[in-house]
């Protein structure tokens, strides 16, 4: 495949967007080259400038859960456009699509919708420390919940610690308040929370990890830290950005049955137009303003195309429930067909996988944490990306972000990916 066409945009781009791009997982630092520039994409398939036709496995970071340009969310937004794009005032329409949300997720009464993930996070930790009068959040290493301040923070030495900023702009100050766990390591949290009695107000975690590739909670973690939260009056946010939606109608706390005290949204609650969302049971979302004393506010917040999109999203969802079977199915399939070709060909791999989420690590030992996520190749992981890329398949180009499997695609799909896997080995 050439890609002479994306490589000139890219150097155009260069010219007038850092890096040439607008977030920085596109620009193909961690596995080299120049970025694929996308023309159109329709079903499982991305079209790019140079005219090639790739498998999509990203399926725009999780939102395309039915496939690119699926019809009803085409033509709902087609249709709200055409009676203007922004109002700066509610609509019904808004109404709609939170009742239908609050309807199919667990332990929720109201719900605010914003603009994006980050957004709905930093919004969810506010509301948090607002209720409890508590300043500090833990959160855990390799979790991702956007670019707030708070969110930037690595761990220092030692097992019990503050954490520190790793981007230039955050503030020492703000980073104190940041306190940095283990992923599914129970007991750090326990030796965190004795070490700062009373100060915590939230705990924030991606139920299942999605952005160092795709890493379940072992069993009991989750539960865990329920019940810590319990016994210390600390708020417990699931980022359901990307598994809300997704891994069932009503997310990791419908299909693991463990219950969060706010819940954040993105990616498929905006049937691929920008949106984020929050939502806890009333007696917490009755603080935000206007009701209450803690502000949050978006003039695009609630935009009439990006609801329309949404809400054409989750009522097919909610009406075929089947959907969430059918791709974990295809996810299942997918994963036994890589692990066979790579354990023939003897490379090393361990492939982490929960309902329509997987990911591939070329690391020996099981991948629980980041750390452990850390320790895979990651030249055998540029090899496989630019051997899948040159072959039709477009997976996410770093090693650390989990796959997102859509219900367009087809077995045969699946078999050809599989097919590349061993050419490429």
């Amino acid at each position: 495949m050439k890609y002479t066409r994306s490589s000139a945009l890219f150097a155009a781009a260069q010219q007038v967007i850092p890096g040439g791009v607008n977030s920085p997982v596109r620009a193909f630092k961690a596995v080299g080259g120049d970025p694929i520039f996308v023309k159109e994409a329709k079903g499982a398939y991305l079209y790019d400038e140079d005219g090639n036709r790739l498998i999509d496995y990203i399926n725009s970071w999780g939102p395309m859960i039915l496939g690119h340009a699926h019809p009803p969310v085409v033509n709902a937004v087609i249709d709200k456009a055409k009676k203007g794009t922004s109002f700066g005032m509610p609509t019904a329409i808004e109404t709609q699509i939170a009742a239908l949300a609050v309807s199919m997720v667990p332990n929720i009464d109201k719900i605010r919708f914003v603009n994006s993930g980050t957004e709905a996070c930093m919004s969810a930790v506010r509301l948090a420390r607002g209720f409890t009068k508590k300043d500090k959040i833990i959160k855990f290493a390799g979790c991702y919940h956007g670019h707030s301040d708070s969110f930037l923070i690595q761990a220092g030495s030692g097992a019990v610690t503050f954490g520190s900023p790793n981007s230039p702009g955050v503030t020492q100050g703000t980073a104190k308040d940041t306190l940095l766990a283990r992923y599914n390591d129970l007991q750090h949290v326990e030796e965190i929370i004795a070490s700062n009695t009373n100060d915590i107000a939230c705990i924030i975690i991606e139920p299942v990890a999605g952005n160092m590739g795709c890493i379940p909670p072992v069993e009991g973690f989750l539960e865990g830290l329920r019940s810590l939260c319990d016994q210390h009056d600390i708020l417990l946010i699931f980022d359901e950005v990307m598994t809300g939606f997704r891994l069932a109608r009503g997310g990791v706390q419908e299909l693991l049955d463990v219950a969060a005290d706010i819940v954040t949204f993105g990616k498929v609650i905006g049937g691929g137009l920008p949106v984020g969302a929050f939502a806890a049971r009333e007696e917490i979302m009755n603080h935000l303003a206007p009701l209450g004393p803690v502000y949050q506010a978006g003039t695009l917040s609630g935009n009439p195309l990006a609801m329309a999109a949404g809400l054409a999203m989750l009522t097919e969802l909610n009406e075929n429930p089947q959907i969430f079977d059918s791709i974990a199915e295809k996810t299942a399939y997918l994963h036994k067909g890589i692990a066979k070709v790579l354990t023939e060909k003897k490379v090393v791999h361990t492939i982490n996988r929960l309902g329509s989420m997987i990911s591939v690590h070329f690391a020996e030992d099981t991948v629980v944490d980041f750390k452990s996520a850390a320790e895979g190749n990651n030249d055998t992981f540029k090899t496989f990306f630019h051997g899948m890329l040159a072959r039709g398949i477009y997976i996410a180009p770093s090693a650390f972000e989990t796959w997102f499997i859509t219900e367009a695609l087809t077995y045969a799909d699946l078999d050809q990916t599989v097919q590349a896997v061993a050419e490429i080995f």
